[in-house]
C-alpha cells in the first residue's frame, strides 16, 4: 500500500527549539547548492566562494577586528564548532594534561569534546543570577589550563557570562578564550552586552546562522581571531584538490553555507534588529504573564523565559501539543524564536489557563 508523502513538522507549536523557519530566500540558496562540497573548494570554488562571504558575514557580527581576514568555516551547528575550539586550544597549548574550564551552564557539546579529546574538563557553579562565577573560575584555572569558555547566551536561562572578566582570567594563566554564542549570537548586536571580538581577548566563537539567523540546518559557525587557530586544526588530504582541511567533517553539504549567504544577504542589519527586538518584546511580554498567574519566573536578558510550574501542568501542555521542555533543575523553558508569534503565545496561554481551572 502506497502511504502519503510525509511532510514537515509545523513549528505552530514548537516553544523550546533553539531552530526555526529559514527564510525563503536561503531556503532557495539551499535547494540550489545541496549537491555541492565545501569540504573540498578548490573542486567546488563558487561554494568556497560562499564560505569566504559567510564568515566575513559572521566576523561582522561578531565585531571581528578585520571581518574580510577572519579565520572561521561553516560547520555542521554549535557542537562541531565548540568541539574545534577546544581542539585547537589543545594543539596549540604546551603540555599533555590539558584541561578546559567552563560554567555548569555551558553547553553539552564540551562534555563531549572533552571525552573525544581526552582532555580534562572543569566545570565551575555559576553566580546567582545564572552567568559564570570569575572567582570559581579563576580558582579553577591553572599553568594546563588550555581554554577558559564563556557562554553569550546559555541555552537554560539566555544569561550572558561576563566575557571581559573570563578573557582576563585566561591571559593570566596562557589559556585561551572560546565565547560560545551559538544562540546569542544573532541577537547580541543589538544589544549593549560585552561579548564580542571588540569586546574582550576572544580566540574563538561559536555563532550559529541555522537559530536566528534564519539559515536552513545544518549551518552553524566557527570563527578565529586570528588564522593559527585554524592552522592548529589542519589535516593533509592527499586526495582531494584541496591538499590540507582544517575541518572536522570531510565532506559538507553546500546547503548550509548557501542558504547561510542568503540569510545574512536578506537581514542583516536590519531584519535581524527587528526580529530581536519582537523577540525581546514577547519574552517581556511571556514573562509577565506567567508572573501574574503565580509562576515564579526568572526574569529574561535574552528572547528565553524560564518558570517553575507544576509538573502536572507540564505535562498536560505537552499533551495539549505543545513542544516545551524543561531547564536541568525542572522549570518550563520557551524560547522566542522568530516563529514564536504573540498570537501563538495567546493560544498557549488559552491553553494554560484551561488546564488550570
Amino acid at each position: 500500500m502506497q502511504q502519503p508523502e510525509p511532510e514537515p513538522q509545523s513549528f505552530d507549536r514548537v516553544l523550546s527549539s533553539m531552530c526555526t523557519e529559514p527564510h525563503p530566500a536561503a531556503r532557495e540558496a539551499a535547494e540550489r547548492f545541496l549537491a555541492t562540497n565545501p569540504g573540498d573548494p578548490a573542486t567546488y570554488e563558487t561554494v568556497a566562494d560562499l564560505e569566504r562571504r559567510a564568515v566575513k558575514g559572521l566576523a561582522t557580527l561578531a565585531a571581528h577586528p578585520t571581518p574580510a581576514e577572519a579565520a572561521g568555516y561553516v560547520t555542521s551547528g554549535g557542537t562541531e564548532a565548540n568541539v574545534q575550539a577546544v581542539r585547537s586550544a589543545r594543539n596549540r597549548h604546551d603540555g599533555s594534561d590539558v584541561n578546559v574550564v567552563a560554567p555548569t551552564s555551558a553547553h553539552f557539546s564540551f562534555t563531549k569534546a572533552a571525552e573525544v579529546l581526552g582532555v580534562e574538563l572543569r566545570t565551575v557553579p555559576l553566580d546567582d543570577d545564572y552567568r559564570a562565577d570569575p572567582d570559581a573560575v579563576a580558582a579553577a584555572v591553572d599553568e594546563d589550563t588550555a581554554l577558559v569558555v564563556g557562554v553569550a547566551g546559555s541555552t537554560e536561562y539566555g544569561r550572558v557570562d561576563p566575557i571581559p572578566e573570563l578573557a582576563a582570567i585566561a591571559e593570566e594563566v596562557g589559556a585561551r578564550l572560546h565565547v560560545d554564542a551559538a544562540w546569542g549570537g544573532f541577537v547580541l548586536p543589538f544589544t549593549d552586552h560585552a561579548w564580542s571580538f571588540a569586546d574582550a581577548a576572544v580566540d574563538t566563537l561559536t555563532i550559529d546562522p541555522h537559530k536566528y539567523g534564519q539559515a536552513p540546518v545544518p549551518a552553524g559557525g566557527l570563527l578565529a581571531r586570528e588564522d593559527a587557530a585554524l592552522d592548529a586544526l589542519a589535516v593533509d588530504t592527499p586526495y582531494l584538490e584541496t591538499r590540507s582541511q582544517a575541518t572536522l567533517t570531510g565532506t559538507r553539504s553546500g546547503a548550509g553555507v548557501a542558504g547561510a549567504v542568503a540569510a545574512m544577504d536578506a537581514l542583516w542589519p536590519d531584519g535581524y534588529r527587528e526580529a530581536a527586538e519582537r523577540a525581546a518584546d514577547d519574552a517581556d511580554w511571556l514573562a509577565g504573564e506567567l508572573a501574574a498567574r503565580g509562576y515564579d519566573v526568572v526574569e529574561p536578558e535574552l528572547p528565553l523565559v524560564a518558570a517553575a510550574v507544576p509538573d502536572s501542568t507540564f505535562s498536560a501542555l505537552r499533551d495539549a501539543g505543545w513542544k516545551v521542555s524543561r531547564t536541568g533543575t525542572g522549570e518550563l523553558r520557551v524560547v522566542c524564536m522568530p516563529h514564536v508569534t504573540r498570537s501563538a503565545l495567546r493560544a498557549f496561554f488559552d491553553d494554560l489557563d484551561r488546564i488550570r481551572r
